[in-house]
């Protein structure tokens, strides 16, 4: 995902951070640090202990543990979202990464059309993760007064404790609301596809989705709660491309790539000026072409590439200077399906069709748009 960084891995996942979680750390610092007095009082009421606040309202102290409880939360988000990443690769899907963000954390998976069987458990494992997650810190909260070394300690780690406790039970029972893409709207999903095609429960639990989103927006604007219009903004929109996704897979299920690539395809050599290959961009109208020499594909040269060279080289540049040389291809057996889950994951515009080395075709992300409204005539 663009503006994340690799922060390490576990179960051989790389974990990244997404620049929009170094914004919640200082938010959560304030929102808890501003209210820790009414934050003791709630605790003390749910757990019904006695917190000593002589260190928890100390100086600075209020906003360090605000972060310190964002940063225990965001390591409740990673556990639920392993525990979703597991489950999935267990059922032989393979995850390329977990991402912390602003709303919380994202698997990203290698998936095509969602198997219900497999869906019902990767979607329920993620609240069960954060109910024992929760729980767990709870526990903590009443082990801690034998513990601690002084009443002021303990009341920094009842306090942290407590709050983390009872914000990952809070997770749990808010992520199975059933408004998808939540796991609540993906189990709903996989119990509806079990009696109805998957495009159609697709279709309800996204509108359910949408629905509870208009909800949260409405209330979130009468109650001044701009994070909570934030959710619901975050809901409405995943629930409407979810839905949307797997409405083209299953428009596009049975289309091929070799059924409606372009062919013959216009090619270059590598010793092409650049120049020659603007001025067949500007008659074509197309941004990109593949290399090929000796019959062979050898790479792609596409306007980006051009792009990156200044107007004063490129009269001296050859197409082998500026070319693309790691290119991805695709059989002509492949789902167009699959040619646009490429093409959105890794950015690009197009896809050479290969077959035994020699290239047969290309298809373009216009190509498929327009293979997807002639199929939904």
């Amino acid at each position: 995902m663009d503006g994340s960084i690799r922060i390490g891995r576990l179960f051989k996942i790389p974990i990244l951070i997404h620049y929009t979680f170094l914004l919640v750390i200082p938010l959560f610092a304030y929102i808890i640090g501003s209210q820790i007095t009414f934050t003791v009082n709630m605790l003390q009421e749910i757990y019904q202990v006695q917190i000593d606040t002589s260190l928890v309202t100390f100086g600075a102290m209020p906003y360090v543990l605000g972060a310190a409880i964002a940063l225990g939360l965001f390591f409740g988000v990673l556990v639920h979202e392993l525990a979703h990443s597991l489950v999935a690769r267990s059922k032989g899907i393979a995850i390329n990464s977990i991402t912390l963000m602003i709303f919380g954390g994202i698997a990203t998976m290698e998936e095509g059309m969602p198997d219900p069987k497999a869906e019902l458990p990767m979607a329920i494992v993620g609240p069960v993760a954060s109910l024992i997650f929760g729980l767990a810190c709870s526990l903590v909260v009443y082990a801690i007064p034998s513990l601690a070394a002084d009443p002021g300690t303990a009341g920094i780690l009842v306090v942290f404790f407590g709050y983390l406790g009872m914000l990952n039970i809070l997770l749990c029972f808010f992520n199975l609301i059933p408004a998808f893409p939540m796991d609540g709207g993906r189990v709903l999903r996989a119990y509806l596809a079990s009696r109805m095609p998957l495009h159609r429960a697709t279709q309800i639990a996204a509108d359910i989705g949408k629905g509870f989103a208009i909800l949260f927006g409405i209330i979130g604007l009468f109650s001044f709660e701009p994070f909570l219009i934030l959710i619901a903004l975050f809901i409405y929109i995943g629930a409407n491309m979810e839905s949307m996704a797997v409405k083209y897979s299953h428009v596009l299920q049975d289309v091929t790539v070799g059924s409606m690539m372009s062919s013959p395809v216009t090619t270059v050599g590598p010793t092409q000026p650049v120049s020659v290959v603007i001025a067949m961009m500007y008659a074509s109208k197309h941004l990109g072409f593949p290399v090929v020499e000796r019959d062979t594909l050898v790479g792609m040269i596409t306007l980006a590439d051009v792009n990156r060279t200044s107007p004063i080289d490129r009269e001296a540049l050859q197409v082998r200077d500026i070319m693309t040389h790691e290119i991805i291809t695709l059989p002509p057996e492949a789902p167009v399906i699959e040619a646009f889950r490429v093409m959105s994951a890794k950015n690009i515009g197009r896809i050479p069709i290969v077959a035994e080395g020699r290239i047969l075709g290309i298809v373009t992300r216009t190509d498929i748009l327009k293979v997807m409204e002639l199929r939904q005539i």
